[in-house]
């Protein structure tokens, strides 16, 4: 029996609630979205038809509240609710709330998420059914001590996980008995705040393994289909950066073997809709590590080879049809990556960033490439949730055309206001190793060298831009100045003017350490730029937008240069720097530094102080403990020292840079 969806509600936000939407109103039906305090403006709430406030910023205030989700339903005659991915996605008393309340919820069974909500009742359920699984604790006792023994008897290293969770959040890798104490329960505390389940599960540790997913979609008529594979070996702290479609080297053996067990596992909990198993690869073995029961990040790439919308596919599945296509008739065409572009500073060890996008520029425009995303300039990346701005998905012939476009695609994205991930990225999709598709979870750590290379000084191709942009700013506004009476003014017309001299300026700039002068000599058709390696001849126009086309020694080139302050943006070759502006008609642009105070390095919650008030403490030791978006940061003893005071308590909230507490020496 079908049910018509006529007024969707999305219990989400940002990309993924704009993705949604996208489809649904595709298909005819009215979009209904719900927003926190924090998402009042955000793109996700002009994009529906219509947007209920439901609490406040913090996500269990408001997007993690099933009632106040119902109520949005109910007042605005939704019915279905789509849940997403996060959130409440793979919460099965949602589900049952949602049935409950004669509402569909296009996503699987509850009793499906409850069986494979748990990792280890999951794992329990695939060694019954025959599914390879990795060595490992995956029993319901929590008790430290038989944890501890249980990794013992697995062999270090181990893997702790989160039991009811995903996203790298919970999991911790543990090299030595000596260290599973304070691993564990850092685990525990993660899992606590992210999912509202302690319990973890313990694992082997593979070495060189890649991570391989096959999505599956099963409805209600007794079809279940798998939309071949994606490999999400790149990872950072167990967290997937790139993703691709087919995974590489897959023979289409190994790919209807994985294919069927995993169809295998989808039918053992009397699966519906779509969703993900995922599996560990090593040599010629495959383990099962866990199913999400819910739409993936990164879907995108199974769409781009298949032809299919995986959205249309769960809402069709939802109101009662049959799966659109059979097993045989599912199509695998071309390559697809995809990477996410976020909110980081990879060089704070890729701590996550707060605050405005002054300027965002997207790829989308780009053939072959595919943007998701729930921001726009102007918008603000919260502490509350995940930093994500957004999903850069290329797609080729094949793989060597997708990573070229990637590489395309990543170079023509901009961000200002926030530190990104972009160039990290960007070096991703230039390295050879990527290029030829060797590919394993260690991938980042084998390679971080040449990924994350120490910071160079500005070249003066930079530099001439930067004062390229400034002289051209200064001019708009000398020109703005002019007495509107005396349009003709020399004074107006001459910058730089000197008495029996050469008409210059000297603009000063700052590279982190360095200072650099810059004189610019006026020229008739632009100027002489005399420069840290000599003189260069550079003209050009600068746009409102900050779009450069200039000439420098006569070569020709595009760029873009975006002013936040004193800070200057130079984006061109697919690079990106940063230079300061010292500006002499301001009396101090000395920034207050953070050098050798211990701070908090993000706005976050303090939730374990290690030390006391007097405790003499070893370089290393950690010291405190901050929570932000979910994760854990460690601030430690940058040396031997003594606790003079204690700033804040648990509990407190932090503010980025916020003096944590003072050291003195021993």
């Amino acid at each position: 029996m079908t049910r018509a969806i006529r007024t969707l509600l999305v219990a989400n936000r940002g990309e993924i609630a704009v993705r949604v939407m996208r489809t649904a109103k595709a298909m005819g039906i009215r979009t209904v979205a719900v927003y926190s305090q924090a998402d009042a403006d955000a793109l996700h709430v002009a994009t529906a038809d219509e947007a209920y406030p439901i609490g406040p910023a913090p996500a269990r205030d408001s997007y993690l509240r099933i009632e106040a989700i119902l109520d949005a339903a109910r007042k605005s005659g939704a019915d279905a609710i789509h849940p997403g991915y996060g959130f409440l996605s793979e919460n099965a008393a949602f589900a049952e709330a949602c049935e409950k309340a004669g509402i569909v919820f296009v996503g699987p069974p509850a009793a499906a998420i409850r069986a494979m909500g748990s990792k280890s009742a999951a794992k329990a359920l695939m060694d019954m059914a025959g599914v390879p699984l990795v060595p490992g604790y995956h029993g319901e006792d929590q008790d430290a001590g038989l944890l501890a023994r249980e990794a013992e008897r697995i062999g270090f290293p181990v893997l702790i996980k989160a039991s009811a969770g995903g996203g790298g959040k919970g999991m911790k890798v543990v090299r030595s008995a000596e260290d599973f104490p304070d691993a564990l329960a850092s685990a525990q505390r993660e899992a606590k705040s992210a999912f509202g389940d302690d319990r973890v599960l313990v694992e082997k540790y593979l070495t060189t393994p890649r991570h391989i997913e096959v999505q599956v979609f099963a409805d209600s008529h007794g079809n279940a289909v798998y939309l071949h594979e994606r490999d999400c070996s790149i990872q950072r702290r167990h967290q997937k950066v790139v993703e691709e479609a087919p995974a590489p080297g897959m023979t289409a053996e190994r790919r209807a073997a994985m294919g069927k067990a995993a169809v295998d596992a989808a039918r053992a909990v009397g699966y519906r809709g779509a969703g993900t198993v995922e599996f560990i690869a090593e040599g010629e073995h495959f383990y099962f590590m866990e199913m999400n029961t819910r739409l993936q990040v990164e879907h995108p790439v199974t769409e781009s080879i298949t032809g299919q919308d995986l959205v249309e596919w769960q809402i069709r599945v939802a109101e009662g049809e049959t799966l659109p296509l059979a097993q045989a008739d599912i199509p695998l065409k071309g390559h697809a990556i995809e990477v996410r572009l976020y909110a980081e500073d990879p060089a704070r060890d890729f701590l996550p960033q707060v605050g405005r996008l002054d300027h965002l520029v997207l790829p989308s425009h780009l053939q072959g490439t595919r943007v998701d995303t729930g921001v726009r300039s102007g918008d603000t990346v919260s502490i509350h949730y995940d930093p994500m701005i957004a999903k850069i998905i290329v797609s080729g012939a094949d793989r060597t055309e997708a990573v070229r476009r990637l590489d395309a695609a990543l170079a023509a994205t901009e961000v200002v206001g926030l530190a990104t991930n972009r160039v990290f990225l960007k070096a991703i999709a230039a390295h050879p190793a990527f290029a030829a598709a060797e590919l394993d979870t260690n991938f980042i750590a084998r390679h971080q060298d040449q990924l994350l290379p120490p910071p160079r000084p500005v070249d003066d191709t930079v530099l001439a831009l930067a004062a390229l942009s400034i002289l051209k700013e200064e001019a708009r506004q000398s020109a703005e100045a002019v007495d509107a009476a005396d349009p003709w003014s020399p004074w107006g017309l001459a910058p730089g003017w000197r008495l029996n001299r050469d008409a210059h300026v000297d603009l000063t700039f700052a590279d982190r350490e360095r200072r650099i002068t810059v004189r610019a000599h006026f020229r008739p058709a632009g100027f002489i730029l005399s420069l840290p390696c000599g003189d260069m001849s550079v003209e050009g126009d600068a746009e409102a937008d900050g779009t450069i086309r200039a000439r420098l020694d006569g070569v020709a080139l595009s760029a873009r240069v975006i002013r936040s302050g004193a800070h200057l943006t130079v984006f061109v070759r697919g690079g990106e720097y940063g230079v300061e502006f010292i500006d002499p008609r301001l009396a101090s642009q000395a920034a207050t530094g953070t050098a050798g105070r211990l701070v908090a390095p993000m706005p976050g919650t303090i939730i374990r102080i290690a030390v006391e008030e007097g405790q003499e403490v070893a370089k290393g030791a950690a010291l405190v403990v901050v929570e932000a978006m979910k994760m854990e940061h460690t601030v430690a003893a940058p040396r031997d020292g003594k606790v003079k005071a204690l700033k804040f308590a648990v509990g407190d909230l932090v503010d980025e840079g916020a003096e944590l507490l003072v050291l003195e020496d021993a």
